[in-house]
């Protein structure tokens, strides 16, 4: 018999995420701060609730998928959370992108009342959301990742279980390293190519084709091509995740010195009005940064 599943946070991510899994059969009990959010999950068969603790009730797994450290701490051990309505044994899965050192508290927490905890950030946008393409990176309990990996196998393609709490928090941390020092690569390499008197759409298209292929380059260099920023994933999230970097890297003691550059950069473009345009528009910063293009 599949379980019963409560799913949490219903926006660009979670929605697609959510239908995802009640196509893969599993029943599903959620809960969205907008009545409207939930609409398309009730139409296909999900039961509305009107809070985290009515949405886990019943449950024997609990997804999250919600933006900040702090709003996984509402939902999950807030007045009226998770917590207040998981029966023990249920296992709590948050696969929003925080704070490692917070995911294990509160994983600390849910054991304490017999509840268990796995922390699934993915990537892969939206697009990868609405395909059940994700990437997903996994901390918990093997045993658990186990138990739970046919639902994250209608979610996701790439499923690695990576270590224990707050190992997949780390996992997507370094996956968003790489990815933003890429992004800033690419709107210095289109910046440049610019510069010279050279046709940014036959550079990205030499590019394509050598050993600077990538996803990042695909996507997002496209969009810098085109100048089209409507949000794939906004900037203002990219930049939430970059400051968990360096919060984390501060509190061990580490240098990430390309990565306090892309959170600066990333501070010009929130402050040039960008924040809920697409971070490609990163290249815009890189070229105000120089003479006007003639």
């Amino acid at each position: 018999m599949l379980p019963n599943v409560g799913f949490i946070g219903l926006g660009v991510m979670g929605r697609p995420m959510a239908l995802n899994l009640i196509k893969g059969g599993y029943r599903l009990r959620v809960y969205g701060r907008r009545k409207e959010a939930m609409a398309p999950l009730v139409e296909a068969g999900a039961v509305a609730c009107g809070s985290p603790e009515e949405a886990a009730r019943e449950c024997d797994v609990i997804f999250t998928m919600v933006t900040t450290t702090r709003d996984v701490q509402e939902v999950v051990l807030g007045e009226r959370g998770v917590i207040a309505g998981a029966r023990p044994g249920a296992i709590v899965i948050d696969m929003g992108t925080i704070s490692p050192t917070a995911t294990r508290a509160i994983a600390a927490r849910l054991a304490e009342a017999g509840i268990e905890a796995l922390d699934a950030p993915v990537s892969g946008g939206g697009i990868g959301a609405i395909s059940g393409t994700l990437s997903i990176m996994v901390g918990g309990k093997p045993e658990i990742f186990e138990r739970v990996r046919p639902l994250f196998a209608c979610m996701g393609k790439k499923i690695v279980h990576v270590g224990p709490n707050g190992a997949g928090q780390v996992a997507k941390a370094c996956n968003q390293v790489v990815m933003l020092a890429t992004l800033q690569g690419l709107a210095e390499a289109f910046t440049f190519a610019r510069k010279t008197g050279l046709d940014s759409q036959r550079v990205y298209e030499s590019l394509s084709g050598g050993a600077a292929q990538c996803r990042i380059l695909e996507v997002l260099g496209k969009r810098m091509v085109e100048r089209n920023y409507a949000p794939g994933i906004e900037a203002r999230l990219h930049y939430k995740d970059i400051q968990i970097v360096l919060d984390e890297a501060h509190t061990l003691g580490m240098a990430l010195p390309g990565t306090a550059l892309v959170t600066q950069m990333f501070n010009a473009l929130i402050g040039r009005g960008g924040g809920n345009e697409d971070s490609s528009q990163l290249v815009e910063v890189v070229e105000a940064m120089s003479k006007p293009l003639q």
